[in-house]
C-alpha cells in the first residue's frame, strides 16, 4: 500500500479517533477511510490485471491464538473473504493458523484490517459489562459473532460500491477472475477440505457486538512487526 495512501488513511482514523468529534463526524471519517481502502483494492486488481507481476498470487499463514481463538479466526474470515482472499483453519496447540490465500495486495489490506479490528473488538469487549446472570466467556463469544457478522457485511459493501464506481462490468469481470485464481490455489493445496460445521452460540452479546461492528473503524494503522494485539479473558 502506497505511503500516501497510508498517510491519508492515517489521518482519517486519527480524526475520527479524537475525543472531540461528535459520533456523526467520527462515522464520516470512518467511511471516507474504509472507501480509500476498498478503491485501493480495485486501483491494485486493474493495475494488475495489465502487470501481473505487480500483484501476484500468494499465501501466508496467520497465528491466532487463545484466549477466543476460534472466535479470532472467524473475525479473520469475515475480513478476509469480502476482500477476495480465501482461508483454511488449521488447530495449532490452543489456537489455530490461518493459512489465507490472496493477491498480495489483498493479503496486505486483511492484514492491515485485522490488525485493527483485533484492537477495537478488545476495546470494545472491555467497554460492555456482562450481564450479572451470564458466563462471561459465552456473553464474549458471541459478541465476537456480531462484531464479526457486521463488519463482514461492511466490508462486501464497501468493495460492491468501489467496483461499481471504478467501471462497471469490466472491473467486475476482473475481479471475478481474480477470485477464481485464488480459489484454484487454495484448490491445489487442500484438494479435499471439509467445511466444519455450523457453530451454536449461547450467549446474549451479538446484538451489543453488532452495534459495535457498526461503530468500527474500517482503514488499519499500517503494517505492524510486533505480536498481534489479543482480546483477553
Amino acid at each position: 500500500m502506497s505511503e500516501a495512501m497510508l498517510s491519508k488513511v492515517r489521518k482519517l482514523l486519527a480524526q475520527a479517533e479524537d475525543p472531540a468529534c461528535t459520533p456523526a463526524e467520527s462515522a464520516a471519517f470512518m467511511a471516507k477511510a474504509t472507501e480509500l481502502i476498498a478503491r485501493y483494492g480495485v486501483d491494485r486488481a486493474l493495475l494488475a490485471a495489465r502487470d501481473p507481476a505487480t500483484d501476484p498470487v500468494g499465501d501466508r499463514v496467520v497465528e491466532v491464538v487463545a484466549p477466543y481463538a476460534r472466535d479470532k479466526a472467524g473475525l479473520l474470515a469475515a475480513v478476509a473473504d469480502p476482500l477476495r482472499c480465501r482461508c483454511v483453519r488449521r488447530r495449532q496447540g490452543s489456537g489455530f493458523a490461518m493459512h489465507l490465500f490472496g493477491f498480495a495486495s489483498d493479503l496486505e489490506r486483511v492484514d492491515l484490517l485485522f490488525t485493527s479490528l483485533l484492537v477495537q473488538a478488545a476495546h470494545g469487549l472491555a467497554g460492555t459489562p456482562v450481564p450479572p446472570d451470564e458466563h462471561p466467556a459465552a456473553f464474549r463469544r458471541s459478541w465476537l459473532a456480531g462484531f464479526a457478522q457486521v463488519i463482514g457485511e461492511r466490508l462486501g459493501t464497501a468493495e460492491a460500491e468501489a467496483a461499481t464506481d471504478s467501471g462497471g462490468p469490466s472491473v467486475a469481470l476482473v475481479l471475478a477472475d481474480r477470485s477464481d485464481r485464488v480459489q484454484r490455489r487454495l484448490a491445489e493445496v487442500y484438494p479435499r477440505l471439509r467445511t466444519a460445521p455450523r457453530r451454536r452460540l449461547a450467549g446474549t452479546g451479538f446484538r451489543s457486538g453488532a452495534a459495535a461492528g457498526h461503530r468500527a473503524e474500517l482503514g488499519g494503522r499500517g503494517v505492524t512487526t510486533g505480536p498481534r494485539p489479543g482480546i483477553g479473558h
